[in-house]
């Protein structure tokens, strides 16, 4: 891929201070390199004495087979998922820890122990059962991140149901598409969510989904919002009425799995075409969830870890429910949005709960550091030792942002790379072994063989962008695309024989590896391939903006041309002589041919409601086009009107 080489260099490193590395499980670099060599020279071996960590009902056969590029781990093993994130727990001493502190955007935030959570997943599970949910059955989730979210996973998880969560900002359709793919019987909403102080009629949206999914028998319905919506008779319940009936025990014993055997289905949010469901299986994903939450977190038992992703996402699934819990973590959950009523609202929960370790998205670190250092000061959020980010490249300038003015610079950050389809981090810093760069993940993880390779297979040069790939399997990957192999196939290994993350990266003479975005966000202006992300980290250098969204327009010349989206910081004035200032920084910084062709100031770009840029919508826009789609996903449609009328011509 002939991307053109980034003259924005980053030199600036930083170490974890003595005492954190000595405290930390990983201590050094040196470390680090002994035990990723031990990892990558013999895999089996080394995942089979870190599978023995973990409770099995009975121990596997064969730690891996590839079965025709459909890969198995620890077949003939029998375990279960919940068993090991909250009995072991238990039985380890840890039944009066807290499991999960969950912080309503309204309300008063509630408590779980290990003990008090598997009460109620075990009531939830016979619920389910009560209802003809059997093993291997899929129970659709539609729930805002309220405590009935991870309770109905783990239940789902306990008796061999398969569960298949759809992010609670999602639309009908979205939600009728995933029901329909994923031929679910049961589902699970609640009467409303809250989002920065209004109700979201999510019973409303799965009502009118559910015209058109005729197979669900039963919905089970939370009670969160208090608002007013129909229930449908001999198919709607209450879950506060069912869990409380006569005879619902709060005890239920844990099905015995197959390591292979299906746990949850998670659809990735495709822009166009149907979505993808994405299946992960039973022993190697937990695992794997294990094993990076426990090093790339450093987690220890006194820890407060508090992940601001939504459970709809993968990064929920991994990082707040399964991997943390089988760490016997204690978890801040929280249901609204950063920035309510106040952008505070982050660095008073950690004041509140003395949260020493923090994981968030770089959109949420952008949008808090627009709003500028007073408000993370007005609390103290000393308790703090280390930081992370997810979700997408996060640009130098928020990366030292976030360093400065939240880690107050003893913090480390673990930039963490990875997908729904890996189950789990598969590049990040170790927090007490790895010198940071500013915007790089840094290293593999232990059995992780990352590469970038050019379009024809060969491997890149140092700093030369290309495809990343992953070229041998581990324990977390997805195992199919559910009903749809060829579509796992074709879209994951067949460019190259090897895993195609779909994003492209480059190495650097260290070998750390900086990630330039999804390969469809490259530009190619005059046959140089341009990462749009790359435009954007020079474009937020500039110390006038905020955020920029960078996309490509036609262009009959180039082929294809820069258009920037850019929102300023706060008291900075729009005028045209800023723009052209700003486009000879991305000029000086990258070089002349990555120079946006037009700059757009913009108030707010149209994101969703977890804070990921639609960028789809804003090339429609760039074309001028008003070809949206669905925009109702969008935590403020509106922005998109107000964007499309100020467009460049």
């Amino acid at each position: 891929m002939d991307y053109i080489t980034s003259i924005l260099k980053e030199n600036r490193v930083f170490y974890p201070s003595h005492e954190f590395s000595r405290k930390s499980h990983i201590k050094n670099i040196q470390e680090y390199s002994k035990i990723y060599k031990k990892s990558i020279e013999n895999p089996e071996a080394f995942w089979a004495e870190k599978a023995l960590q973990l409770d099995w009902f009975k121990k596997w056969d064969i730690v891996f087979r590839n079965d025709y590029g459909f890969f198995k781990w620890f077949e003939g093993g029998y375990l279960n998922v919940c068993h090991n994130c909250l009995d072991r727990n238990i039985k380890s001493g840890k039944k009066d820890k807290i499991a999960f502190i969950w912080e309503p955007e309204s309300g008063e935030s509630k408590s779980y122990t290990y003990e008090q959570l598997l009460k109620e997943v075990c009531k939830f599970a016979n619920v389910l059962k009560k209802k003809g949910v059997k093993r291997g059955h899929v129970v659709e989730i539609y729930l805002p991140m309220i405590p009935e979210l991870p309770i109905a996973m783990l239940a789902c998880a306990r008796i061999g149901a398969i569960h298949s969560v759809v992010f609670a900002g999602f639309s009908y359709d979205a939600l009728k598409d995933r029901i329909q793919d994923s031929k679910a019987e049961l589902l699970i909403t609640a009467d409303g969510s809250f989002r920065n102080g209004k109700i979201y009629q999510l019973k409303d949206n799965a009502d009118a989904a559910l015209k058109e999914c005729p197979a669900i028998k039963n919905v089970i319905v939370a009670k969160r919002a208090n608002n007013k919506v129909s229930m449908a008779n001999r198919r709607d319940y209450w879950w506060h009425e069912l869990v409380n009936e006569k005879g619902i025990s709060d005890v239920c014993e844990p099905e015995s799995m197959h390591s292979e055997e299906s746990l949850f289905i998670l659809y990735t949010s495709g822009t166009t075409g149907k979505p993808k469901g994405i299946l992960h299986t039973q022993a190697g994903y937990l695992l794997f969830a294990y094993q990076t939450f426990k090093w790339i977190f450093d987690i220890k038992d006194n820890d407060i870890y508090f992940c601001t992703a939504d459970i709809g996402w993968i990064t929920g699934h991994s990082y707040i429910v399964y991997g943390s819990l089988s760490n016997a973590a204690t978890i801040v959950m929280y249901e609204g949005s950063p920035t309510y009523p106040n952008p505070d609202r982050f660095w008073r929960i950690v004041e509140k709960h003395k949260v020493t370790i923090f994981y968030t998205a770089p959109t949420a670190i952008r949008a808090l550091a627009k709003e500028g250092g007073d408000w993370p000061n007005k609390s103290n959020i000393s308790s703090l030792r280390l930081l992370g980010t997810v979700g997408e490249p996060i640009n130098p300038e928020a990366w030292m942002w976030y360093y400065n003015v939240i880690g107050k610079n003893k913090c480390p950050i673990v930039d963490t790379w990875w997908q729904t389809e890996t189950g789990g981090i598969l590049i990040s810093p170790l927090p007490g072994a790895t010198p940071l760069k500013p915007s790089s993940a840094t290293k593999p993880f232990f059995g992780i063989i990352a590469d970038v390779l050019r379009e024809d297979g060969s491997k890149a040069n140092v700093n030369e962008g290309g495809y990343l790939v992953i070229k041998n399997p581990w324990p977390g990957m997805l195992r199919t695309v559910w009903n749809d192999p060829e579509r796992y196939k074709h879209t994951y290994f067949e460019k190259f024989g090897v895993y195609l993350t779909g994003d492209s990266a480059k190495i650097d003479q260290d070998g750390y590896f900086w990630i330039m975005g999804r390969i469809d966000d490259v530009i190619k202006v005059a046959g140089h391939r341009i990462g749009s992300a790359e435009v954007e980290s020079s474009l937020v250098s500039n110390e006038a903006v905020a955020e920029a969204a960078v996309v490509p327009f036609p262009h009959e010349i180039k082929g294809q041309a820069i258009y920037a989206f850019v929102v300023l910081k706060r008291g900075i004035k729009k005028s045209e002589e800023l723009k052209e200032e700003l486009k000879r920084h991305v000029a000086q910084h990258i070089g002349p041919i990555a120079k946006p062709d037009k700059i757009q100031f913009a108030d707010d770009l149209p994101k969703t409601r977890s804070g990921k840029i639609m960028r789809r919508i804003l090339k429609v826009i760039a074309e001028g086009s008003t070809d949206y789609g669905n925009i109702m996903t969008l935590a403020d449609p509106s922005v998109v009107d107000v964007l499309a009328k100020d467009r460049v011509k």
